[in-house]
């Protein structure tokens, strides 16, 4: 179901020259997207970013004309959203450059789960890289993960459907609207994800699968994940674009290696030399990176819980897991001197419940 406010959001997003950056100074200034399209010009004239072409673009009836059609599609097709403010807008995106204020999506997933791992690579895959994206997916099935990709040819879509065949939740980032499903040949495919599974894009509608579009839909797919896999990848390309927004967003890197003499493996071993990428060999690979095993060592993360001290077990609660947090708000949230917040989060690392990410950020081990 759609929200009241639901016009103003989309409209919000079909102001030309208007970005992600501008858009969230305008909702803070004016208050909601409704607010934005009844404020005088001269209030908008004041917000940061917004000029006079920004404030009659704000203020032109074709804004609002647009969205109202988009509107229409939207329920005519069952097409949900996420705004930036809405509870349900993926956490992992929240806090991050540059991201959609808006997010177009369809089908039965959640994308703010425990597990979500990105897999990318070559749109023309040997059998070495179906076989390792089969059965790295395979081997993930008992911890459950959101398998996250772009639908596209090659290693996108062998993720999907091996996720699929798993049963275990697959969501596709499109570069294009709901109206143009590419590539068509994978049609059922996005239809059978939506039983288990889903589509997102922060595209319009009627939006064509441009190839400027990629880029943009590649950062989505890295900030979504907690890690991203590269499968075969020569050295330029989106699976490499994914790589490094996702080592700009603080995520952690992984790749397949492959032969020297295969140009579809130079990227993926050019990342693991360059010290970008773990190396893995299997989906257990992952999980040990990751800290997802389950069983005796849940047991044992249970127990010692129960062994915290109180600061401890007070920051512990604070940390959420799979978002990082940083230190200048644990400091605030809890009142610690610097000193004392930098001993309890050391020994948290090291009874093995917190890990610590670059920038001085942390995050909870589930």
């Amino acid at each position: 179901m759609l929200p009241e406010d639901a016009l103003y959001r989309i409209a919000l997003k079909h102001i030309p020259l208007v970005g992600a950056v501008i858009a969230r100074n305008l909702i803070s200034y004016c208050g909601s997207p409704e607010q934005v399209f009844k404020a005088p010009r001269s209030k908008l004239l004041k917000i940061p970013g917004v000029g006079g072409k920004i404030a009659a673009n704000i203020q032109s009836k074709d804004v609002l004309q647009a969205a109202e059609s988009e509107l229409e599609r939207l329920v005519k097709k069952n097409i949900s959203m996420m705004f930036f403010l809405d509870e349900s807008y993926p956490s992992r995106l929240k806090g991050l450059p540059h991201s959609p204020i808006l997010l177009y999506t369809s089908g039965d997933y959640d994308p703010n789960t425990g597990k979500t791992i990105a897999i990318v690579g070559t749109r023309s895959p040997t059998h070495y890289g179906r076989t390792a994206c089969a059965r790295i997916v395979e081997q993930l099935k008992p911890h459950q993960p959101l398998i996250i990709s772009g639908l596209a040819y090659g290693i996108d879509i062998c993720a999907h459907r091996a996720a699929l065949h798993n049963n275990l939740k697959t969501l596709a980032v499109m570069g294009n609207g709901f109206g143009h499903i590419y590539p068509a040949h994978h049609r059922k495919t996005a239809a059978a994800m939506l039983e288990n599974g889903g589509l997102m894009t922060e595209f319009s509608y009627n939006t064509m699968p441009d190839r400027e579009n990629f880029p943009a839909r590649n950062r989505i797919v890295a900030g979504l994940a907690d890690i991203v896999v590269v499968i075969e990848s020569g050295e330029s390309g989106g699976s490499m674009i994914t790589a490094e927004f996702a080592n700009g967003y603080n995520r952690e890197v992984a790749a397949v290696p492959g032969r020297f003499i295969d140009d579809r493996s130079s990227g993926c071993n050019k990342l693991i030399r360059q010290h970008k990428a773990h190396l893995i060999e299997s989906g257990e690979d992952i999980v040990n990176l990751m800290c997802w095993e389950k069983g005796e060592k849940a047991q044992i993360q249970a127990r010692l819980f129960l062994d915290l001290s109180d600061p401890e077990r007070l920051i512990l609660e604070m940390l959420t897991s799979s978002v990082e947090h940083g230190l200048d708000e644990l400091a605030r949230k809890s009142n610690f001197p610097a000193s004392q917040l930098a001993t309890v989060l050391l020994s948290l690392e090291l009874k093995g419940v917190v890990r610590a990410v670059p920038g001085k950020r942390y995050i909870r081990i589930s």
